[in-house]
């Protein structure tokens, strides 16, 4: 993946973003954790990952990359905060044998760990978890970024008309 422009992208996308809502003083870093809880928690939704009770299948895989791009979003974003956008990342982003569900709760463990750490090493544990989720969700590299390319645009577009 181009972690370097995915990470270029969130920040002019935060900046600008900040700079609108007179945000640029405020520590946002708690806000973008809940948010990215927020977006995880919509994203199992989309799965259906966890509704043993249902029959329903999980929602269309458009649906799910555009709320797991969401995701990616947030990450990034809680990156740049401390400052881990200009490091290399190389990722094991070969999921490992566990199920949707058990991923998913992996990474509300890792956003709580690195909540609470705001290191490095729980960062990238962070993010790899959550492209591992993807590739158990069967989203490949390729759909990631075109996806997140597409939804950077249109967080741009909401911002201007005061979405």
């Amino acid at each position: 993946m181009q972690f370097e422009k995915l990470f270029r992208m969130q920040q002019a996308l935060d900046q600008h973003i900040e700079k609108k809502h007179g945000l640029q003083e405020e520590d946002l870093f708690n806000r973008k954790v809940l948010a990215l809880l927020v977006e995880l928690g919509e994203l199992a939704n989309e799965t259906r990952c966890f509704k043993f009770w249902s029959i329903k299948p999980s929602s269309e895989k458009s649906v799910v990359l555009e709320e797991f791009v969401d995701g990616i979003h947030f990450i990034l974003s809680l990156g740049i905060e401390c400052g881990y956008q200009d490091l290399e990342y190389s990722m094991n982003i070969q999921p490992p044998a566990s199920s949707v569900s058990e991923q998913f709760l992996l990474i509300y463990e890792y956003v709580n760990k690195f909540k609470n750490s705001k290191n490095n090493h729980d960062f990238r544990a962070l993010l790899e978890s959550f492209l591992q989720l993807g590739a158990l969700l069967g989203i490949t590299y390729e759909e990631m970024e075109e996806a997140y390319f597409t939804k950077n645009e249109v967080n741009y577009q909401r911002q201007q008309s005061n979405y």
